[in-house]
């Protein structure tokens, strides 16, 4: 018997599959890192294959979201997962860097697959702002393990040891997909009605999902690059590994406290101090030179969107209810993680640390005005007024 969301196993699969699909999220500084210091790549470079992997999500993602109701969520995260699995196996047997770049690409392709799947499942139960946060929190925790760990496993086995470590992420996920998935809780009438008649998206939904992007954006482009800053900067190896493991410690809980917070806190004020917040923490990061403000900037720099991004995604999964949306999450989060790397590694190369400072500081200026105009009035869905402007 097939499980379901409102069950245990069934949700603990869906917070598997999100932590291998976001793996991103967590280990940018140090795939980046990685790619420099092992594999003899410039900034550009070592962001670009990054990218290559976003840009596969992406375009996956975006092609699956409208088909989500048509496909079977099972064997799409299975197979999705357990291909990318595959090439990040096979990228730790090559320097080769065409096929790094094929591997990635197709690695992102696959991936972006199962996430879409997950995210979309998520938004159709019972409450997907409560499960998307529980998500998020497991995710903190597999950032702990992961930034504790692979920094020393890497220093002393070498580069591959990072693909060998996300490949084993993404199996793990694809193993569990295969024994519990579970389905989506079914469409409504009024949800059917309102995908089949093919009415448009409310305006506001692509303000949200424009502002999601931005945001997602700056964090990839000033995350991807908080382990070579820190380096650059003479802070040393080992504070800097404390950092970033200091970073997985504090993802575990701003997703979770979202989750309790979802009644008590307005999601207007929320998505507006967003940006707000990630702008100034971005700033400090790039133009520190001083250990302590850039330690505790890039401490809390993630934290501000998983929080910000789990009332963001609560909010849109109420406004569509078929579900299409949210399984759109990660060409929204990956379109502007996937430019953040090779457009930060650019910026890094030609101008230097502090033009990530000021380009981050422009584009959630951008993310504000979207999440403010998104969030000045109550908007209408299928099954009612859903209170934004709160």
């Amino acid at each position: 018997m097939r499980k379901t969301t409102d069950g245990r196993a069934g949700q603990f699969v869906l917070m598997t599959s999100h932590c291998a699909g976001m793996v991103d999220m967590v280990a940018l500084p140090l795939w980046v890192g990685t790619l420099v210091t092992a594999y003899a790549l410039d900034a550009q470079q070592a962001g670009g294959l990054v990218t290559l992997f976003l840009l596969g999500a992406v375009a996956a993602s975006m092609f699956c979201a409208p088909r989500f109701h048509r496909a079977d969520g099972r064997l799409a995260t299975l197979g999705g997962f357990a291909i990318s699995a595959a090439c990040f196996f096979a990228a730790a047997q090559t320097q080769r860097f065409e096929l790094l770049a094929a591997l990635h690409l197709a690695g992102g392709l696959a991936a972006g697959t199962g996430l879409s799947f997950t995210h979309g499942t998520i938004g159709r139960s019972a409450n997907p702002h409560r499960l998307f946060g529980l998500a998020g929190m497991t995710l903190g925790v597999f950032a702990v393990m992961l930034m504790g760990a692979a920094p020393q496993v890497i220093a002393h086995t070498g580069g591959q040891a990072l693909f060998y470590a996300l490949g084993f992420a993404m199996a793990v996920a694809a193993a569990l997909a295969a024994w519990g998935f579970p389905l989506a809780d079914a469409e409504s009438a009024t949800s059917r009605a309102v995908r089949e008649s093919g009415q448009k998206l409310p305006p506001r939904v692509w303000l949200g999902i424009v502002g999601v992007g931005a945001m997602a954006l700056v964090q990839a482009m000033v995350y991807s690059f908080v382990e070579r800053m820190g380096a650059d900067r003479g802070f040393g190896v080992a504070t800097v590994t404390t950092i970033l493991v200091a970073i997985g410690i504090v993802n575990m809980f701003p997703s979770g406290l979202a989750a309790m917070l979802e009644r008590r806190l307005g999601v207007a004020a929320v998505l507006r101090a967003g940006p707000l917040v990630q702008a100034g923490l971005a700033v400090v990061i790039a133009f520190s030179a001083a250990l302590a403000p850039f330690a505790v900037a890039s401490s809390v720099f993630v934290a501000v969107m998983l929080f910000t991004h789990t009332f963001a995604f609560g909010a849109l999964a109420r406004l569509d209810i078929t579900g299409r949306v949210v399984a759109a999450t990660p060409a929204m989060v990956m379109v502007g993680s996937a430019i953040g790397p090779v457009l930060g590694g650019t910026l890094v190369k030609q101008v230097g640390y502090g033009s990530i400072g000021l380009a981050a500081f422009a584009i959630d200026a951008i993310a504000f005005v979207c999440f403010w105009s998104m969030t000045r009035a109550p908007l209408a869905t299928g099954v009612g007024r859903v209170g934004l402007a709160r």
